[in-house]
């Protein structure tokens, strides 16, 4: 984006509410005057390290140092370019959008393209739908009517019918979009030909007609019109692009925003050549079948409000339970559940019921989705239902009522995991005890907590029968330390208090415009105390934090003046921009003349210290003339004395 576009951003900017912003993703506390605090969305913790800061609109974890403003904080969590975080930034705000521009080509393409994907799947969602209402749709209506469907749910969801024809939909779209972009949809499969021969009878005589009817429009002054009979039969490669899907139920799949980015395709045919029951979009660039939940977009306010989800397998497992009164579910897409999608539910709620197939793949599934979701530090619970049955026979046959008494009645995941380990392997000798110990023993190992894998590896001996203490001995055989610890920069681990209170001071120069100019216009009043120009006219006038572990920042500082209102905006490294982020967030003492002075001294005897060392080091060198070590012999008393005494240390610092 050029900078035509800057002051629309930065009005967004300043409208945006990042509390509320970054609240819709992550549940925040108020933890001070300003600040609110919550689990860090891009890194598991279970305690909060995450921090928002109200009134200087930024957010940093202590955690794992992302740090940012309300733009950064969009992009990272919806994985989502810059042109489109302002876009989406609008929409929350209910703010339209200019014409946008792009600071190069490349970025123009990918955002036209994207967004006339998103086009292409508005209209496809809505061929497919109209589909289902046509008299070619019966089969398709009387499956979905099977399935326990009403004509409310069909719509909630958009589902729709793809016919069996490979063209109607191809020529329905070729009228707004060209063909790479079809073919970059997901929609379309397709092949080469250069011989009629390759092609189909059906094919054949749509490729037939088409060029028939180029050929009436091809000539004109310097061309002499080819026959339609020369046009057919030229060896010239022709592009066979035909729909993916074909007479099968559709169900469009959406991200969290609920924009339809894929479809899941549900066979109607039953011959050999009807493909897998359930056909999937491949990944395109708006589509990652490990980055998507299937009704998140449906859910999400259900599982914020009742502070957890339900997770089931497949897509109409997850519209009868939703259908059935359950409205926090979700479902994986196409995929095996992911480490991507756990941390996207994270951003909802921590809690969540696992609700798979109870057959011996939905359990292995079962099992490998614990596993992230225990390294993502979820409190899980497992439903198993009986034998033969999905959620969504289930609720068919037995009724919402006893879906929902099922789900009350759902098991610990530990629990779930040792009754399924002890039915793999019945504990009747050792031997079976140590297969069943070690097949809990990985899920044990993922466990991030060391007492709590201490009071499951309790619990699971006392239910298998062995002695604890052999159980905690393999465990010992791991890494224990999994808890997440706080990163730090290495400027951030050497920086002095002081440093902290001048950064702070000089961060304040933005905050001090407004009250500056209520100030001026009251007579007779004193002068307002600016902590930021005290800082400054020491720091500058006297270099006090050269060589220091802030030194890039504070030069920063020093060199925005007060002319961007964003003082974020101002550090050059991402490492800079962490450290601000960091002290601003944990400012406790409050800027006052003597806090500032007391600072400044602080670093004057830092900066004295210095200089000592440098003196004491050259007083050592060999060979050195008389006169010289004179020299230095005195600067070496006068540093002494002016550090024993705080009153010389201004003078001191000055001395020649």
């Amino acid at each position: 984006m050029t900078s035509s576009s800057d002051n629309f951003k930065e009005s967004l900017k300043q409208q945006a509410d990042i509390v509320r912003i970054i609240g819709d993703y992550v549940k925040l506390k108020k933890a001070g005057a300003q600040n609110f605090s919550g689990l860090c969305p891009f890194h598991a913790e279970k305690t909060p390290s995450f921090s928002v800061h109200a009134t200087r609109q930024f957010y940093h974890c202590f955690g794992c140092g992302e740090s940012g403003d309300v733009f950064t904080f969009i992009q990272k969590v919806e994985n989502v370019t810059f042109p489109e975080t302002v876009r989406l930034l609008a929409q929350k705000l209910g703010v339209t959008m200019p014409k946008m521009t792009f600071s190069s080509p490349a970025e123009a393409r990918d955002a036209q393209a994207r967004m006339a994907l998103l086009d292409v799947h508005v209209r496809a969602t809505a061929f497919f739908q109209e589909c289902l209402r046509r008299p070619e749709g019966a089969n398709a209506r009387e499956y979905l009517k099977t399935r326990g469907l009403d004509p409310e749910t069909v719509a909630r969801f958009r589902i729709g019918y793809a016919p069996d024809s490979g063209f109607t939909l191809r020529d329905l779209l070729r009228r707004e979009f060209d063909e790479e972009l079809l073919r970059e949809s997901g929609l379309f499969s397709w092949k080469e030909s250069s011989q009629p021969s390759a092609v189909s009878p059906q094919q054949n005589q749509v490729l037939r007609s088409a060029q028939d009817d180029n050929v009436a429009q091809s000539s004109d002054a310097n061309d002499e019109p080819r026959t339609a009979s020369s046009a057919r039969f030229e060896p010239k490669a022709v592009p066979a692009i035909y729909s993916k899907f074909r007479n099968r139920v559709m169900f469009p799949i959406c991200n969290d925003q609920g924009k339809v980015i894929a479809f899941t395709g549900r066979t109607l045919s039953t011959d050999d050549k009807a493909g897998p029951k359930y056909l999937n979009s491949p990944e395109t660039p708006i589509y990652s079948k490990s980055r998507v939940l299937f009704n998140l977009d449906q859910a999400k306010e259900a599982i914020r409000k009742l502070d957890y989800s339900i997770l089931v397998e497949g897509q109409m497992d997850c519209i009868s339970v939703y259908a059935a009164g359950f409205q926090n579910v979700i479902a994986s897409s196409g995929t095996a559940f992911t480490e991507l999608q756990a941390k996207l539910l994270s951003r909802f709620s921590k809690n969540v019921v696992v609700n798979f197939d109870p057959d011996t793949a939905g359990a292995r599934a079962t099992e490998r989705t614990l596993g992230l979701l225990v390294e993502e530090e979820f409190n899980i619970r497992v439903l198993t239902l009986e034998t033969g049955f999905d959620p969504d026979l289930y609720i068919r046959r037995q009724g919402k009522d006893a879906y929902g008494a099922a789900l009350k009645g759902s098991q610990k995941y530990f629990d779930y995991l040792i009754d399924r380990a002890r039915a793999l392997f019945p504990v009747r000798n050792s031997e079976s005890k140590v297969k069943a110990v070690n097949h809990l023993l990985p899920h044990l190992q993922r466990v991030p907590s060391r007492i709590a894998r201490d009071e499951l590896a309790l619990e699971i001996s006392q239910k298998l029968g062995i002695d604890s203490a052999v159980l905690r001995q393999e465990l010992k055989h791991v890494a224990t330390n999994r808890s997440a610890t706080q990163v730090k920069t290495s400027a951030e681990t050497q920086i002095t208090g002081a440093e902290r209170v001048l950064i702070r001071a000089l961060a304040s120069a933005r905050e001090m415009q407004a009250s500056a100019t209520r100030s001026s216009a009251r007579e007779g009043t004193d002068e307002e105390f600016d902590p930021a120009r005290q800082a400054q006219f020491a720091l500058q006038s006297e270099n006090l934090y050269e060589g220091l572990a802030a030194q890039s920042l504070i030069e920063a500082l020093l060199a925005g003046g007060t002319e961007s209102a964003d003082v974020m905006a101002l550090p050059k490294t991402e490492e800079d921009r962490r450290l601000l982020a960091s002290i601003l967030m944990t400012e406790e003492e409050e800027l006052t003349p003597e806090t500032v002075e007391g600072a400044v001294r602080a670093l004057r005897r830092i900066n004295l210290r210095r200089r000592l060392e440098d003196v004491q080091v050259a007083f050592q060198r060999p060979g050195l003339p008389l006169e010289e070590r004179q020299a230095l012999l005195h600067e070496k008393v006068r540093l002494k004395r002016a550090l024993m005494d705080p009153g010389m240390e201004e003078t001191g610092s000055k001395a020649s």
